[in-house]
């Protein structure tokens, strides 16, 4: 495994597991909208290195393990931090635009990060296969996955049926799509079908907070 990964996974397990221990460092760098519009940016990022419990760190831990090699692979270890860093950042931006007048509102986790490795996956990798947890030894291709993952996430938006950071992850995986199309444009032309089929749930979501839906 590649140094640069080991050390970004073992700093959030280490962080994570801080805040597992100490609820006020917890509530300190955790994603509070009323912390950070009265000034209290860093919640942006240190929200990415901390997480609710041991399967959510895990779960997104194992997702990067599994998807972040083909990123370093073909963009390189400094490439690959700018792309996890922008997909942090935009899941980020995106939760304070649609949730900005919820002052209570709070979220954890390297969802929105994970997110941006895994659709820049499945652009840099056109024949990448996801699996699935629920049915071993199964896999759909990249592209369907990533329309199905955008399609659950804005379901999960509107429906308000979890604690998960849906719109983190909506931000991660735009942020992942764009920053990887401006490395390697030319994808657009090599696999114009992978670039539409996981532009056309974003460009929904947009769509649907214009309209207001969401």
């Amino acid at each position: 495994m590649d140094i640069v990964l080991i050390a970004l996974i073992a700093a959030t397990v280490l962080i994570s597991a801080k805040g597992f221990n100490d609820l006020y460092f917890f509530r300190k760098y955790d994603f509070h909208i009323g912390s950070i519009r009265s000034g209290e940016q860093i919640r942006m990022i240190s929200s990415g290195f901390l997480h609710a419990d041991v399967m959510h760190l895990a779960f997104n831990m194992l997702t990067l393990y599994f998807f972040a090699p083909t990123v370093i692979d073909e963009l390189g270890r400094l490439s690959f931090l700018l792309v996890y860093a922008v997909s942090l950042v935009a899941g980020s931006l995106l939760t304070l635009v649609l949730h900005k007048d919820d002052y209570s509102y709070r979220a954890i986790g390297a969802s929105g990060a994970v997110t941006g490795i895994l659709f820049s996956a499945i652009l840099l990798d056109p024949n990448l296969g996801v699996g699935l947890m629920f049915l071993p030894g199964i896999a759909i291709p990249g592209w369907l996955f990533g329309i199905l993952y955008l399609a659950y996430s804005i379901y999960g938006m509107r429906a308000k049926i979890d604690n998960i950071g849906h719109t983190a992850h909506f931000g991660g995986a735009i942020g992942g799509y764009a920053i990887t199309l401006l490395y390697r444009p030319h994808i657009f032309t090599d696999d114009t079908f992978t670039v539409i089929a996981l532009a056309l749930p974003i460009a929904a979501l947009f769509i649907m907070e214009r309209f207001g839906k969401l």
